[in-house]
C-alpha cells in the first residue's frame, strides 16, 4: 500500500535523508524510530508531498506522489509535526472544513465527523475554539482530521506527543482498532510506543535506514537477549558466582540494583536458561525468581544510533 523508493533530501551541506527505501502493507503498524534530527519528519514530509525530494519518490496505493500528487493524497491521512490547525475555529468547524476538503458533504460529512469525534474522544471540546485547547486535545484534533475520510494509509508524526498516560492508552486502542484495514506509519522516538502498538519497526539515524524488523527481532540484537535474571539473597551471591564459573557460555555477571539479584549475560545471545536451571538444582541454590530476558529495545536503539567514533 505504501512504497518508499530511495528518498533523498539535502539542506545545503546537510544530508537530511540519504537513500531511504521501505514498503508498508495493509495490516502493518510501522514504527519509524530515530533520535531527534535523524530525518524522520523530513521523510514524512516527502512521503506526503509537503517537501519535494532531491531524488526518489513515494507511491501510495499505486499513485506516485510526484507524478500524481492529488491521486496519492486522496489515499492517506497525515498528522504532521506540531498538528497545525486554524486556532480561531471550533473543533466542529475545523473538522467540517477538513471533511469538505476531503470531498465529504451533507449527511455523509456529519456522520463521519460524529464517528471521529467519538473515536478520538473529542465530545467534551467539540464546540471549543482550538486555541483554547490543551496540547493533548490539539493533538487529538490533529489525529481526527487525518482519519476523517477513512483513508487506507495513515501517517502520524508523533501522535501521542503531549498526551497523558491515559490518553496514550486510548490512542493505542484507536490504532489497534483500525490496524487490520490500513497501513499505518507512526514516527516516534518513544520506544515504549513501538513495543505497545507496532508490529514492525524501522530505525533511522543520520538520514539513513539502519534497521528493519519486528520489535522482537530488533530486541533480539540486544546483548541482553537470552540473559537470565536470578532473584537471590545478597548473602548467597558469592557462592553462586563461584558456581557460575563452570559455564563457559557466560559473558558477564552483573549485580542488580540493591544487590537483590544477578543478571547473567550469555556469549553471542546463546540460550543458557536450561544449563543454569540444571546448575541451580545440582548446587542447591535458593532462588526467589528466574527470568529469561528477550532483549532490550533501548539497548539496541542506542547501539544502532550512536554517533560513529
Amino acid at each position: 500500500m505504501l512504497e518508499i523508493r530511495n528518498l533523498q533530501k539535502k539542506f545545503g551541506p546537510l544530508v537530511a535523508v540519504d537513500g531511504v527505501s521501505f514498503t508498508v502493507s495493509r495490516g502493518e503498524v510501522l514504527g519509524f524510530l530515530g533520535p531527534n534530527g535523524a530525518g524522520k519528519s523530513t521523510t514524512m514530509k516527502m512521503i506526503t508531498g509537503f517537501l519535494a525530494p532531491d531524488a526518489g519518490t513515494a507511491v501510495i496505493c499505486g499513485a506516485d506522489i510526484r507524478d500524481r500528487p492529488l491521486a496519492a493524497k486522496r489515499q492517506f491521512g497525515y498528522l504532521p509535526e506540531g498538528a497545525p490547525a486554524y486556532p480561531d475555529m471550533t473543533v466542529a468547524e475545523f473538522l467540517y472544513f477538513i471533511a469538505r476538503i476531503r470531498g465529504l458533504r451533507g449527511a455523509e460529512a456529519g456522520a463521519r465527523i460524529r464517528h471521529i469525534v467519538a473515536l478520538v474522544h473529542l465530545d467534551e471540546v467539540r464546540e471549543q475554539r482550538i486555541e483554547t485547547l490543551s496540547k493533548g486535545f490539539r493533538r487529538r484534533v490533529g489525529v481526527a482530521q487525518a482519519l476523517i475520510h477513512d483513508p487506507p494509509v495513515v501517517i502520524l508524526d508523533e501522535p501521542t506527543d503531549g498526551l497523558d498516560p491515559n490518553q496514550k492508552y486510548e490512542m493505542r486502542g484507536i490504532l489497534a482498532a483500525m490496524q487490520a484495514e490500513k497501513a499505518i506509519i507512526i514516527s516516534t522516538h518513544l520506544l515504549e510506543e513501538v513495543e505497545a502498538v507496532c508490529n514492525r519497526a524501522i530505525v533511522i539515524a543520520r538520514g539513513r535506514l539502519l534497521a528493519d524488523g519486528t520489535p522482537a527481532e530488533l530486541a533480539a540484537r540486544s546483548r541482553f537477549h537470552n540473559a537470565v535474571r536470578l532473584d537471590i539473597e545478597p548473602a548467597n551471591e558469592n557462592r553462586i558466582r563461584a558456581d557460575l564459573a563452570a559455564l563457559p557460555e557466560i559473558d558477564a555477571i552483573e549485580t542488580l540494583d540493591e544487590g537483590r539479584g544477578l543478571l547473567i549475560v550469555p556469549r553471542d545471545h546463546a540460550p543458557i536458561a536450561g544449563a543454569l536451571a540444571e546448575l541451580a538444582e545440582g548446587r542447591g541454590w535458593n532462588i526467589g525468581g528466574f527470568t529469561v530476558e528477550r532483549g532490550r529495545l533501548d539497548d539496541v536503539f542506542r547501539a544502532i544510533t550512536a554517533p560513529a567514533a
